[in-house]
């Protein structure tokens, strides 16, 4: 796409969504970055269901730890690989406080190396927790990037890439929501809902829904 059609395109997300924000329920940065953690190859549905008692007993790495794996364990177990996701947990919190001093460290560097901890994780954290205009891109920003023709590549790293060289300062902090979310709820990987995109005319995808 050109720039202007790229600002025009975040210009137009902008407008349908005002206010876009992970749909993941989180209290601090803490709770954000176990929800995340969570959600990989899950709904965010699914995590929320099972964090709302969760947080309210283990809101931080300490609190956690109290809990145990098994304690966690049985909190979790409604999410897919919960076994592997509590062990993470447990032990990226034991960092947190033998490293951290029990606070969510505000770099990638220091994300990444967190066990169950990945690029995209430590961008939503960086993002929605810190505020930077880092661009998270999941299977939803993944595909919207690719079918649109606003950031093509072959993996969500290469997509990432595009994306920060060609999305406008002034929607980076809100990108990957508003791409998400499109994705999530207009241009869906089975049938994307065409007639109701408010980018339509931007996209390149030649294989559009009927437009009635």
């Amino acid at each position: 796409m050109r720039r202007e059609e790229v600002d025009q395109f975040f210009a137009r997300l902008a407008a349908a969504r005002p206010n876009p924000k992970t749909e993941l329920e989180y209290t601090n940065p803490y709770t954000l970055l176990v929800a995340v953690v969570l959600s990989a190859q899950a709904t965010d549905v699914g995590v929320n269901k099972a964090t709302r008692t969760l947080f309210k007993i283990a809101d931080t790495p300490q609190k956690m730890l109290a809990l145990g794996e098994e304690g966690l364990a049985d909190h979790i177990r409604t999410i897919g690989l919960y076994r592997t996701k509590a062990k993470n947990i447990i032990r990226l919190s034991e960092i947190l406080v033998a490293e951290h001093g029990g606070e969510v460290p505000q770099d990638r560097e220091a994300l990444e190396r967190l066990p169950g901890v990945g690029r995209k994780t430590a961008n939503v954290v960086l993002n929605s927790a810190f505020g930077q205009p880092t661009i998270a891109v999941d299977t939803h920003a993944f595909r919207v990037c690719n079918r649109t023709g606003l950031a093509p590549g072959k993996t969500p790293l290469e997509v990432e890439q595009k994306l920060e060289k060609v999305v406008p300062e002034r929607w980076k902090h809100n990108a990957h929501h508003w791409l998400i979310l499109h994705g999530r709820y207009v241009c869906k990987a089975r049938k994307p809902e065409c007639p109701s995109c408010p980018v339509l005319d931007l996209c390149r995808y030649k294989a559009k829904t009927v437009v009635l």
